[in-house]
Order: structure tokens, then C-alpha cells, then sequence
């Protein structure tokens, strides 16, 4: 396709706006910030932008169109009724910088009332005391529960030094755990796919101000000991840090503040359904005990003894401002919308659907692909391609021959200490038939590395932009025309 600006037209117009009528407007403007000639815009017409867009529209592959199975970032659909509910008029024209109270404050109080209720909602969910909906994304949660800990641990003198984390965790939690100052001891997983024990017990000390852990973890596998690593954490007055991106198998079912946690990070944009991809927006609320509750972001949200709402600043223990205003409201309004609309039962039931939906994937590829850990999974399973990689077809190949196929690839080579890893996540929204139809994918194309490795090895053949270079470019991007 080409470019906007090459579909410019000298003299074309999508719209005439009349002359100003506004006498001596543009003598009221300094010379030096008037233009010395028009902006280079494109010149289009209306029509001709319509047909733009539109068709740039039809090379995106979403979640509206067709199945994206992608392991340990959860992308389900999100329900239009959420979508229509961050448009209404009184949230989305809602200026930030409105007051509270005073002089027209009564039209911030239902924002702020929704803020609350999903606190509370939350808290409720994942069996913590109390919740911030400030932080943007999922890392910018992971940072703040963080930076919790080691305001917790400063308050009470601690010399604490590490954070002990699985090898299968997220790239984000060691990353985290150095921002906020704290080295990082990486722990092996047993032959399970579960945090090795005895290699924990091992390293455990005084000095360890607290473990980071995702349950289930990215195998698609539910920690069995994670009672036990809690309360061994505790002795050493540590704190258990739960990273949400993986809560969509257990809402509902499991609460982590129930477990022994003692901070959690939610992922809005995964667990509750609100968009996910591109780089944004996310919304990662986090979570903490009784013990924990000073510390929290400024500012907070609070119901007033007269029934409205308000923002609290007097928090002298508080880490500060996480994010400006109160984060992606919009993601916010999306989630409250979700889980209003599902309720307890429904979250249960989401979350049952998950797990089967991966269960019945895994066991039905489970003879053409091979699995590191060959037991029930949770919300996604973990092949392997390496029978595959005995014919010369790679995880990419396979990803990139689904393309082909209409199905976006799973996640491939994570986690990392799976040898050619393919994480299948189908989430609750995806009905027997989608699955039915990605499994035959998966099986021709399993059986096509046997017969024909190079024609995998070629795709995809049917998309707009076949099989690139990616190293090249990521080095040699070209930024201007």
C-alpha cells in the first residue's frame, strides 16, 4: 500500500474551513511563531482518507478477527459493552484537573466513585486489604509493589539486599527487582516445572527481602509448594510479591492474600478484558496486605462519613505519585464495566473455561508435539517443537506457517528454559470449533515438517509483508522516507 503522503494531490481537500472572521487574529500571533509556509500535510480527500485507513485497517490481525492464542499475555476479547461504557460522555470528556468538591466537584464524583468500587472489587478478588489503580502497565505495577517492599523494609531497619526469583518468571521481575535497588538470585525449577525447593531453601537468608513469584507460573503450571515458600518467606521477615499476569486461571477460585501474599500486581488488560497490544494502554493495580497499607501511592481514594468521594494526599509513609491523574481511567472503566457485568459467578466460570480450553488443547497436540512437562495444565499449555526441529522446521516456522492458516502464532521461546517453546493460551472466549480448527492446523502443519520442512520454512506466503529479517531490522531501521 502506499503511504498517506503519496496518495497527496497538490489542491485536494477533504474539507474547505472558511476565512477567520475574526478581525486581526493573526496580528495577535508573534512572527516568530506564525509558519513561514503551510504545513506538509498530505492533500486527500474524505473519501480518499476512508479508504486509507480502511484498508490499512485490513492487514491488522486482532482479536475481532481471529484466534490469537498468545501464552503469558493473556488477549481475549473484550466485550463492546465495556467499550461502550468508557465512552460515555461523562467519563470521556471528563477533564482530569477538575476539582473534587468545590465549585462543580460533584462531576468528578462518579469517576471517583467507580475508582473505589474497583478498589474495593479488587481487594475483594484477590484477598488484599487494600489496592492502587494508579500504575499504567503491568511493569509499572510490578515497580510499584516493589518499591512497597522497600519502603516496608526501610521503615523497619531491615538489611535487605536480594530478591530470590524463579528461572521460568516474566523478563520484568528481575528487571524490577534491579530498579528498585535489590540484586536477584535465580532459582532452577525442579523436574516438575515448579520452583525448586531445596534449591530456594538453599539461598533463603535474612538478607532476602522477598520473592517474586507467578502462580500459576509460565509453564501453565501451578506452584505446589507456594504455601510452603510463603511461610519459609515470612520467617525471615520477607514479603511475597505475586505477579497477576497469569490470575485468569484462578479469579475467582483462588485468592492470593489467602495463600500467604503479600503484594499482587493485576494486569487489567489481560485478567478483566480491557485492550491489550501495541504498547498500550494496560492498567497494573496493585494489592497489598494490612501491613502494607501506608506505603501505597498518593493519592488515594476515599468515601467520605456524607457519602461522596474524595482524594486523600496525607500519606507521610507513602512512596509517592506512580503515575499522573489516576492512571489509564479508560482501561479502568472497561474493567469495573467487565466485572460488574460477570459477578462472582461468572469470574468462576471464566476461569473454569480457561483452564479446559488449554487442557483440551494440550492433550489433543500432545502426540504430535512434545510437552517438557507432560501433566495438567492451568490456563495455557507448553509444547515443544523439538520432534520438529529433527526435520529443520524451528517454533518460528511453526508460528509464522499459522499466519498462513489465519491464526496468529502462540507465544515461541518463552519461557526460556524450554528448548523451542510453544505457549498456547486460548483463553475462556474461544468456542470448540476455533480450537477444533487451530488443533488441525497444528497437526498438518506437524505433519508437513516431516514431508516438506522448506515450504514451512518459507512462510508465511498469504500476508502482506512475508518472512522478514528481523535482526536487520531492528539494526538497519529505516526512519525516513
Amino acid at each position: 500500500m502506499k503511504l498517506i503522503y503519496e496518495e497527496s494531490k497538490p489542491g485536494r481537500r477533504g474539507v474547505r474551513v472558511p476565512e477567520c472572521s475574526v478581525p486581526r487574529a493573526k496580528a495577535r500571533i508573534p512572527a516568530h511563531l506564525r509558519r513561514k509556509e503551510p504545513a506538509a500535510l498530505p492533500e486527500v480527500s474524505e473519501l480518499g482518507v476512508i479508504r486509507h485507513y480502511t484498508n490499512l485497517s485490513r492487514l491488522n490481525f486482532s482479536i475481532d478477527t481471529n484466534f490469537y492464542p498468545l501464552g503469558s499475555c493473556t488477549m481475549k476479547y473484550n466485550p463492546k459493552v465495556c467499550e461502550k461504557v468508557a465512552r460515555l460522555d461523562g467519563f470521556a470528556k471528563l477533564h482530569p484537573l477538575l476539582p473534587q468538591l468545590r465549585n462543580g466537584g460533584m462531576l468528578t464524583q462518579g469517576a471517583l466513585k467507580v475508582l473505589y468500587e474497583l478498589e474495593r472489587m479488587l481487594a475483594e478478588i484477590t484477598g488484599m486489604a487494600e489496592m492502587t489503580l494508579q500504575p499504567m502497565a503491568g511493569a509499572n505495577g510490578e515497580l510499584t509493589g516493589a518499591m512497597i517492599i522497600a519502603a516496608y523494609h526501610a521503615a523497619k531497619g531491615n538489611a535487605k539486599k536480594r530478591f530470590l526469583i524463579p528461572d521460568s518468571a516474566h523478563g520484568t521481575n528481575p528487571a524490577t527487582a534491579a530498579i528498585a535497588g535489590y540484586g536477584v538470585t535465580t532459582i532452577p525449577s525442579d523436574a516438575e516445572g515448579c520452583m525448586d525447593l531445596q534449591a530456594f531453601e538453599k539461598e533463603l537468608s535474612d538478607d532476602v527481602a522477598g520473592v517474586m513469584l507467578t502462580a500459576p507460573n509460565t509453564l501453565g503450571l501451578f506452584e505446589k509448594n507456594v504455601q510452603k515458600i510463603c511461610e519459609l518467606v515470612h520467617s525471615v521477615d520477607g514479603l511475597m510479591y505475586y505477579d497477576g499476569a497469569n490470575l485468569n486461571a484462578i479469579v475467582g477460585r483462588v485468592r492470593p492474600g489467602d495463600i500467604g501474599f503479600d503484594v499482587a500486581h493485576l494486569n487489567l488488560h489481560k485478567t478483566f478484558a480491557t485492550p491489550h497490544g501495541g504498547g498500550g494502554p494496560g492498567a497494573g493495580a496493585v494489592g497489598v496486605v494490612e501491613k502494607l497499607r501506608p506505603f501505597l501511592p498518593v493519592s488515594r481514594v476515599i468515601k467520605r462519613d456524607d457519602g461522596t468521594y474524595a482524594l486523600e494526599y496525607n500519606a507521610p509513609e507513602s512512596i509517592g505519585y506512580i503515575a499522573p491523574f489516576y492512571g489509564n481511567f479508560g482501561v479502568l472503566l472497561r474493567a469495573y464495566a467487565y466485572i460488574r457485568m460477570l459477578g462472582a459467578e461468572g469470574l468462576r466460570e471464566a476461569s473454569a473455561h480457561a483452564v479446559l480450553n488449554a487442557n483440551y488443547v494440550r492433550a489433543r497436540l500432545r502426540e504430535a508435539y512434545e510437552a517438557p512437562y507432560d501433566t495438567m495444565c492451568m490456563h495455557e499449555c507448553v509444547l515443544t517443537a523439538r520432534r520438529q526441529e529433527r526435520h529443520g522446521v524451528r517454533a518460528l516456522d511453526i508460528a509464522k506457517a499459522l499466519l498462513d492458516r489465519g491464526f496468529h502464532a502462540p507465544t515461541v521461546y518463552f519461557p526460556l528454559i524450554v528448548h523451542e517453546a510453544l505457549m498456547i493460551e486460548p483463553t475462556e472466549t474461544e468456542s470448540k470449533d476455533t480450537l477444533d480448527e487451530f488443533i488441525a492446523a497444528m497437526l498438518e502443519i506437524a505433519a508437513l515438517a516431516e514431508a516438506n520442512a522448506a515450504q514451512l520454512q518459507a512462510a508465511p506466503v498469504t500476508t502482506p509483508v512475508g518472512r522478514l529479517d528481523e535482526a536487520a531490522a531492528a539494526r538497519d531501521m529505516i526512519l525516513t522516507a
